[in-house]
Formats: C-alpha cells, structure tokens, sequence
C-alpha cells in the first residue's frame, strides 16, 4: 500500500537538517516560544462525540463504541512569530490551523508522554505543502535563507500549494472546514481526516485589525454565546494513484473516497480569552504521534514530525523549566518585546 520515496538514511538526514534549523531558530526567537503555529487565536474547550452508527470496519481505537471524549481545541495561524510579543497581522496571507487534542482516552498509545490523550491535526487546505520529509527540509532551510537555485526550483510546487492556502479569505476560524492533508491508520485501513463546520464563513468587510480572527471567535463563542458544531470525517484509502500514502500533495478526490461520519465536535459557547487560559495554551504541545497505535501516522512527511515535534517541545519546556530552577538577571535573557 505504501512505497516510501526515501530511503531510510535520507529520511533520517532530512528530518535532522529540519530539527537543527528549527532549534537555532527557536532558540533565537525565544527558546519557550512555538516555532510553528506560535500565533494563537484561542484555546477553546469542547466535545468529540463519536457516532452510534459507525460501519462495522471502521469501529476501531477511540471509534469502537459511541462515547464523548472532552477535548481542547486550538486554532491558529501557521506563520513564525516575526519576535517576542510581534506576530504576523491575521489580514496578511497564512494557513490557518486547527488543533485538536481528546482527554480522557484509553488504550496503548505510540509515546508515553501523555498518557489519557489523542491529537488531531489540520490545515485549511485539502493538500500539504510538501510531498516528503526531504522536501520539507528544503523549505526550512529555504526559510532560513540558505537554499540554492537547484533547492528553490524543487521547491516551486510547494510555492504554488502555499499561494492556494493563503490566498483563502478567512473571516472567522470556527466556520471553515479543515483537513488532515497526510494520512493516518484505521486499525488495519489507511485513511485521512477532515472537519466540516455546520455553519458557513461569511466575510463581510475585509477586516483590517490585526487581530481580528481572535477577535471573531470571541463574538462567537462569548458575546453572541454561541455554540460552534463540526463534522468529524474520514476518506479511505483506495488505491495508490487515487489515494497515495507517500504524496500528501495530492488530494484524495471525494468522488474517489467519499466522506464518512465518525464523530460529532462541538465547541459550546465560552469565555476564553483570558490570562490563564492563554497560559495553559502556551504549555500545551500538539503532534499527530499522541496517539493510540490503531490511529498512528503514516507516511515520510508524519514520520519526521515525530522527532521534530517531540524536541522541540521537550526544548521549549526544558528551557522554560531552567528559568524557574535556575534564574537569570533580565539582562542576560533579553526577553523584552523588541
């Protein structure tokens, strides 16, 4: 079902390359900081309820039996913060992102970092922006300036993919719909995910606060108090030239892999945009290997975020943990918005 594009000592130098440039950048930026996603616009709590009708085949993992699972859920944009306490405007171009982590979860899980949980990741676009783990170390050391004529030509099908997602108009990060891009394990199947909102975006003026994605969720949950409910979806795998495993950069079509309905997300109207709540965002940390094993990832691009994500969350909580065990004079941290 699955032909990996790169051997295994390339694999391994690729995610390498990514993970090195990612820690000097982090540690440049600020060492607690995310290096990707580090703009948020609001973790928000709610619940992932998996259906009572589910295909018998698909009744595997967290989707064996109808349950409800509480979750936090975490939307934000993809870009870098520009430096401390600077983020990119939410009306320049960004993907727009969505992720989601369930408590309270059983079973043998892939780490054991955490134990009760499993995250869902996803993007706004139905396709990821490189096709492997080489082509995803191309862009980060493209990020940082240093790719030559040969890496920016490989990497003109990742430029056109990014245009696709940026160019999208966003007016509010509830009422869009989001995809997993790379694909994952049903028990013995393949398959990706997606979340459809049952309410549809509408932008209205072109925002012009730079902050105005946050801005529309807290109307939507807070003031209006409104709930803000999504589908939970799944496309199967068919076969490698309609639904490749090793090219995230190729949608699987609906018409080839139709949609199913596992699972209800329903975030319930709330107060979220407050201090400690912004806190407990800041320390949480998302990636598709917190897993049960029946839902773990496949594919080059998932397997080199395993290492990347694990060390640099494990740097960004290690550093935090130092300033507390081992203070510095402000001086010497220089963590003062610029």
């Amino acid at each position: 079902m699955s032909h990996p594009n790169l051997s295994v000592s390339a694999q391994e130098a690729a995610t390498d390359t990514i993970l090195d440039i990612d820690l000097k950048v982090q540690t440049h930026k600020g060492p607690d900081l995310r290096k990707d996603h580090p703009k948020s616009h609001g973790l928000v709590w709610g619940e992932f309820i998996v259906e009572n009708n589910i295909p018998e085949a698909l009744q595997v993992g967290i989707f064996s039996h109808p349950n409800t699972y509480p979750i936090w859920a975490r939307f934000s944009n993809a870009s870098e913060a520009e430096k401390r306490g600077k983020f990119k405007s939410d009306t320049e171009p960004d993907i727009r992102a969505l992720a989601i982590k369930l408590l309270h979860v059983e079973g043998k899980k892939v780490l054991d970092d955490e134990q009760g949980t499993q995250d869902f990741l996803f993007i706004n676009h139905p396709v990821f922006i490189v096709r492997d783990a080489q082509g995803f170390a191309n862009l980060t050391i493209a990020g940082v300036g240093q790719a030559d004529a040969e890496v920016l030509k490989s990497l003109e099908p990742t430029f056109e993919v990014i245009k696709a997602i940026t160019s999208k108009q966003v007016a509010n990060p509830l009422l869009i719909q989001y995809w997993s891009t790379t694909p994952y394990q049903l028990g013995s199947q393949s398959i990706k995910y997606s979340v459809k909102p049952h309410s549809d975006d509408t932008l209205g003026s072109t925002p012009n606060s730079e902050n105005y994605l946050r801005e529309a969720m807290v109307k939507y949950l807070s003031e209006d108090a409104l709930d803000a409910t999504f589908d939970f979806l799944v496309q199967l795998y068919v076969n490698d030239e309609k639904t490749p495993i090793e090219n995230p950069m190729q949608q699987w079509e609906e018409k080839d892999s139709p949609f199913i309905k596992l699972a209800t997300i329903r975030i319930r109207a709330q107060k979220f945009d407050f201090e400690e709540r912004r806190r407990l965002n800041e320390g949480l940390s998302f990636t598709p290997w917190h897993t049960r094993i029946e839902h773990a990832p496949l594919g080059s691009v998932n397997l080199a975020r395993k290492k990347v994500y694990q060390e640099i969350a494990k740097a960004r909580r290690e550093y935090m943990q130092h300033r507390i065990t081992d203070p510095q004079p402000y001086n010497s941290i220089l963590d003062e918005p610029q």
